[in-house]
């Protein structure tokens, strides 16, 4: 089984292969790529080859493999600290302390940290990576290596993640997305820089549209005023934090719009139709009052009034 199920990147994986095949682990990798590049995806596979019970590691079959892919193996912990944007040191620290008791039951034990590390949790890490357990590994993962200490960099086993090839990236997403249009799949190719999160996720906001942004659209779309009121007049009895998303995704969907017209590739359909029914510049002043009003519903302007002068100003 190996890493196939990481796409691409065909060198660090038959690397990776090569090396923990002849057991030879490293006690600190760092995973680097950007969002959705597939660095949870490796790490997870990193670590059920750490702990893997045969020699074609992952195999993926064994007890360890299942567990720590189930995200159940007692000696694979991620480190993620939910409340704040980098890991707080006390938390680095505590698995630092954690790391000399010796593993439960795998062959090693691993620490995962997913979320960035601030200046004092890499320096609370250092003091570990300069002399480990033997049983030990830490995977770090960063969007960013950059802004980490060279310190700690130059301790580290870096995996820097590519982008997919044009092929491998439309085939996972026809696989994932049967039902989206080959223009769709373009777009969100295109607009992804190749990595397949990205990807994904441009479809994913691309695909499914509330009944009022579809009305929304086909109303603008046919400069149909008596459709527009009819959108917004329900909408006048929304609470302020029900109508801020639906606002905002009109407001994303005529900027994805301009964005098809100045050239780019637009993976919304209803994006493309409104790219067609209306020129750049009425597209920009549509923007404009959706901003306007975003900003006065965030400011304590009632929903109603709102509504009223949407009515008024995308007419």
């Amino acid at each position: 089984m190996g890493f196939e199920s990481l796409l691409g990147n065909e060198r660090l994986k038959e690397n990776l292969q090569m090396s923990l095949q002849k057991d030879h682990a490293s006690h600190f990798y760092l995973i680097s790529g950007p969002a959705g590049s597939g660095k949870h995806t490796l790490a997870r596979l990193l670590s059920a080859a750490v702990q893997c019970e045969n020699t074609n590691r992952p195999c993926l079959r064994c007890n360890s493999c299942r567990k720590v892919m189930a995200n159940t193996h007692p000696d694979c912990i991620t480190v993620i600290d939910p409340d704040h944007k980098t890991v707080a040191v006390k938390l680095v620290r505590d698995a630092r302390a954690d790391i000399y008791v010796m593993p439960n039951e795998g062959r090693r034990k691993v620490y995962i940290f997913p979320q960035e590390l601030g200046v004092e949790g890499q320096n609370a890490l250092l003091k570990i990576l300069e002399e480990p357990p033997q049983y030990g590994v830490f995977i770090l993962l960063s969007d960013n290596p950059e802004k980490l200490l060279p310190t700690v960099r130059s301790r580290c086993t870096e995996l820097s993640l590519q982008a997919l090839p044009d092929s491998v990236l439309r085939s996972a997403l026809q696989k994932d997305f049967p039902q989206a249009d080959a223009d769709s799949l373009a777009a969100a190719a295109a607009r992804s820089g190749g990595y397949l999160g990205q990807a994904k996720q441009i479809l994913e906001s691309g695909s499914t549209f509330s009944q009022q942004a579809q009305d929304f659209t086909r109303a603008f779309c046919q400069r149909d005023s008596l459709g527009l009121v009819q959108v917004l007049v329900p909408m006048e009895k929304w609470k302020r934090d029900q109508a801020i998303p639906e606002l905002q995704t009109w407001l994303s969907l005529l900027q994805e719009a301009l964005i098809f017209r100045s050239g780019m590739q637009a993976a919304s359909p209803l994006a493309r139709q409104l790219a067609a029914a209306r020129s750049s510049a009425e597209l920009m002043a549509a923007i404009s009052q959706l901003q306007k009003s975003i900003e006065y519903a965030q400011g304590n302007v009632s929903v109603a009034a709102i509504c009223g002068h949407l009515q008024w100003s995308l007419r």
